[in-house]
């Protein structure tokens, strides 16, 4: 039998707030919700925001004050819901409207016919340039006289064109919750997002490792950009050029490797299966592809997949600004018919629109085969069926769409058919869309949903969008969409696209149900989630609800392994509950085990047919069989 990679816990945090226990879907629908849940999900943001903390038993505001929890919307909502989701770039980024920048500048002779000035002797550039003369004024300080022009650079600012991301949460700061170390964002928002993960399962994360053999647990975890904060390769490439030194980490902590680095090293203790691959916008689902395929093969039975980008700096939206890839403040001016721009809708998938916005996060899911997961009585959030991978073929230009995502979509579709029937896919399947909000984008990637839903017969196809409300995560995006499918999966309110007025006229919408409202929908089977990154990356995934998932099990494994699940289940029940008291009381107890628990080379136990690593109860058992017996 195939194993079923099953998702036994997701946790995270992007512009919506924490992902586990879906505080982040819930977020977005928030104007769908009342009582417990939306009480729950001001309060999650409050602690999460450091609006209000729970000191000595109790809440308090900033100040000290008492507040009960149902007053939380009431004193702090407004706030709340001002400093989540996409808006104005906050200036513990860089400051939008005074972005600093080197002005070029040549100074050119007076009436004297020379350039003097003083300066210190040790700031003088070596070799001093020919056209220089030097005079001495005192040991340490000289006197420069420059017969021609002068190339300077001076600090300056500009106004950026670009005014909006999706930012984490105003007031959010992993870097207080663990001794981060000067580590860059993107690998502070991994730890927490890794611990709001395995924290999400309910189960003991060493009880997981020492239920099979060290090697069949894999982390699969990548960014694109890698780390691009100072603390990373921004500061690597910037320090010479502003007069400052390159430190000794900047380089290793700037690799897009460092998040699957991290989770192994001082999160999970991993020594089994590490992998880190990059796939531009579909990076997460090539991981979580990588995952699941060694997952049915039977090589891995937990997997943790992760994605993580923290790339909200000047350099890297110029980057993307300079190609029209994103939404300017020109643009949506011209949009709007305004001369003031709702920085709240800048991302407007499927609508009238002029470019993506940035947005950053961390996403981690923890993945188990379906015989595990049942018998540890983990709590089974959906399956994914599987992920395919497709590349474009040949192209004229690199950030072009193409062929690639038709073949991913038309895979997963016709995959889903196979588990679960046309009428399945037809009635209780929905779409997470790459949504990026680029004019193109909405043309083309309507069209492949048309043309699949044509093929198969489908009608009002659902389509949410979730980059219209967090932003695109680049590496993390689909872990975004998979988030927002467990949202959906659980609480059966399907996000619109509220960012748009109505859905743009040239996109193909004949088979498609975009709405610009949230709206309660029937219990759902199936999601597509769908990317297309630059350079012909195009991945989709088949993700089954745990409704589905359970039904399947139950077929595969009888009546009685499913009644000892139950009972196993109900401590893991207890302990996620537990678990969410406390995240939503902003009590997160964020893993980080430096140095804790190394393994000490020379206990390494090894014979010719097994080897046994220290802390881990089970052994890694060598293979017996010659696979290429045939050859022989």
């Amino acid at each position: 039998m195939t194993a079923l990679p099953v998702i036994v816990g997701m946790g995270g945090i992007n512009a919506a707030g924490r992902t586990s226990f879906h505080q982040g879907y819930r977020r977005i629908v928030l104007d769908n919700l009342a009582g417990d849940a939306r009480q729950e999900t001001f309060l999650g943001l409050a602690t999460l925001m450091n609006l209000v903390s729970l000191q000595e038993g109790e809440l308090k505001d900033q100040h000290g004050n008492s507040i009960k929890q149902s007053d939380i919307e009431a004193q702090f909502g407004e706030q709340i819901i001002a400093g989540t989701l996409i808006r104005k770039i906050e200036k513990n980024h860089f400051d939008v409207d005074a972005t600093p920048w080197q002005q070029k500048m040549t100074l050119t002779l007076s009436d004297e016919q020379a350039i003097v000035f003083e300066a210190r002797r040790r700031d003088l550039p070596q070799p001093v340039p020919s056209s220089w003369l030097i005079e001495d004024i005192t040991d340490k300080k000289v006197k420069v006289t420059i017969a021609a022009e002068l190339d300077i650079k001076h600090d300056s600012t500009r106004d950026n064109p670009i005014k909006a991301a999706g930012q984490l949460p105003t007031g959010f700061d992993p870097a207080i919750m663990y001794n981060s170390r000067y580590q860059p964002r993107g690998l502070q928002a991994t730890i927490f997002a890794a611990t709001d993960a395995i924290r999400s399962t309910g189960l003991d994360w060493q009880q997981i490792m020492n239920s099979v053999e060290p090697d069949q647990i894999g982390t699969y975890s990548a960014s694109v950009a890698g780390q691009v904060n100072d603390e990373g390769f921004g500061g690597l490439i910037r320090s010479r050029q502003q007069g400052e030194r390159v430190s000794t980490k900047q380089l290793a902590l700037g690799l897009n490797t460092m998040s699957t680095d991290f989770i192994n090293a001082y999160v999970t203790g991993n020594v089994g299966t590490t992998f880190t691959t990059s796939g531009a916008c579909a990076t997460f689902l090539y991981n979580l592809r990588a995952a699941v395929n060694d997952i049915q093969a039977g090589r891995t039975r937990v997997a943790v997949v992760a994605s993580s980008e923290c790339a909200i700096t000047p350099e890297i939206i110029e980057g993307f600004g300079n190609m029209g890839a994103l939404a300017n403040e020109e643009g949506l001016k011209r949009l709007d018919n305004t001369e003031t721009v709702d920085h709240r809708r800048t991302s407007r998938p499927f609508g009238e629109n002029c470019g993506f916005t940035i947005g950053e996060g961390a996403q981690v899911a923890i993945l188990m085969d379906d015989a595990l997961a049942l018998a540890l009585g983990a709590d089974i959030m959906g399956a994914v069926a599987d992920v395919f991978v497709n590349a474009d073929g040949v192209k004229k230009s690199i950030t072009a769409p193409g062929p690639g995502n038709y073949i991913t979509m038309a895979k997963s579709v016709a995959l889903a058919a196979n588990i679960l029937g046309t009428e399945a896919v037809q009635q209780r399947s929905f779409i997470l869309a790459h949504g990026s909000s680029t004019p193109q984008n909405r043309v083309t990637e309507s069209l492949i949903y048309h043309r699949v839903a044509q093929t198969f017969a489908i009608d009002n196809w659902k389509v949410a969008a979730p980059k219209a409300y967090v932003g695109h995560t680049i590496a993390p995006a689909s872990g975004d969409q998979l988030a927002m499918a467990l949202g959906v999966f659980s609480h059966n309110i399907m996000p619109g696209i509220t960012t748009i007025d109505k859905v743009a006229d040239d996109v193909y919408d004949q088979h498609l149900d975009i709405r610009t409202t949230h709206y309660q929908c029937t219990d759902m089977d199936i999601a597509f989630i769908n990317s297309k990154g630059f350079g012909g990356n195009n991945a989709t995934a088949t993700v089954l609800s745990p409704k589905v998932t359970m039904e399947m099990l139950a077929k595969r494994h009888g009546s009685d392994v499913m009644n000892a699940y139950t009972v196993a289940n109900n401590s893991v029940a207890a302990a996620q509950a537990s678990y969410q008291q406390q995240a939503d009381l902003g009590q997160y107890d964020l893993i980080y085990r430096f140095g804790d628990g190394m393994i000490e080379e020379n206990d390494i136990v090894i014979s010719e047919t097994d080897m046994q690593i220290p802390g881990f109860d089970k052994a890694i058992s060598f293979t017996k069989t010659n696979p290429y017996q045939d050859m022989f």
